[in-house]
């Protein structure tokens, strides 16, 4: 059965216009952290009052008392995060226009990032060829998405969790989510994980592919074979790990992301378009067209730049710059990369980088 378990990124990406800027609004800087935060009446005194809902909230979710004592003293709001939530582009409203791909995808699929993706995906070849036959994901994939979420490892953000999620919590814009991260952190103590090791992005994404911590203990897995699912000091978990969510995603075992395509001239784009509205991210799947197959859309004029797709697989098409530049017909395998982040940007980026690392 399929499981819907959203990385930070992801979550992240519901709130940004058409779902586009992905994981690059993750990393806004910005000055001024406590006034941001106070001028929205929440304070110290404030957080502190909250905190017995949550103590509450993780009782009844079975935490173990000594976990509880341990961690809730400690507790510390943390302005900055807030700051950084509400910073956030998007929300219910934004622009409805669909940027171009293209200045992005400059930025984010280079010579160098493919060169640096090569070279992990190369000394690490006999585990992730272990990793592809257990998941039946391509191997390529993970490590463009490695590369994408931290950068191979370098940057995973340096954020107490706890103090991240419970101050998000007290805020209240997405209390339920953040609510249930933070009782799901506390479930990693429970495990034995030390706070000291659960530290990431401000919105509580941790270790190198950037889970949500109800995501790892749903889904992270050992790579390695020590017996322990350790997403922060193993980039072997880590790699199976994100092969296992993406195989939960509905991930296709030997069927690419997807192909670039040409488009004729004077196309009845219309004639394609999907009727349908996706229950979540509906702008991102806006950009799609309706599921045909690549047969067919063979028989409308829209021919496939390689032979790496079946005529038999289904495919939607979309044209991320518009008629006349590239476009990619993409198969279910694309949908699954958008579980991970629901921006087309950052799906069309790993996939075409994780293109150039498996070449």
């Amino acid at each position: 059965m399929r499981v819907l378990a959203y990385t930070a990124a992801a979550v992240l990406a519901l709130t940004t216009p058409a779902g586009e800027l992905g994981d690059s609004a993750v990393l806004a800087p910005l000055a001024g952290s406590a006034a941001v935060a106070q001028s929205g009446g929440l304070s110290e005194a404030g957080f502190r009052a909250y905190l017995p809902q949550l103590r509450a909230q993780a009782e009844r979710a079975g935490v173990s008392r000594a976990t509880i004592e341990q961690v809730f003293p400690t507790l510390v709001f943390s302005p900055r995060t807030v700051e950084l939530d509400r910073a956030q582009p998007g929300g219910s409203g934004g622009s409805s226009a669909n940027p171009p791909f293209a200045p992005y995808r400059a930025r984010h699929v280079t010579t160098s990032l493919v060169a640096q993706g090569r070279s992990r995906y190369l000394a690490n070849q006999p585990r992730l060829r272990d990793i592809g036959r257990r998941f039946g994901v391509d191997p390529a994939i993970l490590v463009a998405i490695w590369g994408k979420e931290t950068s191979f490892g370098a940057i995973r953000g340096d954020f107490d969790l706890l103090n991240s999620l419970a101050s998000l919590a007290y805020e209240g814009r997405r209390r339920q989510l953040f609510s249930t991260e933070f009782v799901a952190t506390l479930r990693m103590l429970d495990r034995g994980i030390p706070r000291s090791t659960l530290r990431g992005s401000w919105a509580g994404a941790t270790g190198h592919p950037q889970f949500l911590p109800s995501v790892y203990i749903r889904l992270a897995v050992d790579g390695d074979g020590d017996g322990r699912a350790d997403i922060w000091n193993s980039h072997i978990d880590a790699l199976a790990s994100i092969a296992n969510y993406l195989s939960n995603a509905g991930w296709k075992p030997n069927v690419p992301w997807g192909v670039p395509a040409s488009v004729p001239a004077g196309f009845d784009r219309n004639s394609v378009r999907s009727r349908l509205t996706a229950p979540r991210c509906a702008r991102v799947y806006d950009r799609h067209s309706r599921w045909l197959s690549v047969a067919e859309w063979r028989r409308r004029g829209v021919v496939p730049l390689g032979s790496r797709v079946s005529d038999r697989e289904m495919a939607s098409l979309i044209e991320p710059d518009g008629p006349g530049q590239t476009a990619y017909l993409l198969t279910n395998n694309y949908r699954a990369i958008l579980d991970y982040n629901c921006s087309n940007f950052y799906a069309l980026s790993v996939a075409l980088l994780a293109d150039g690392i498996g070449r």
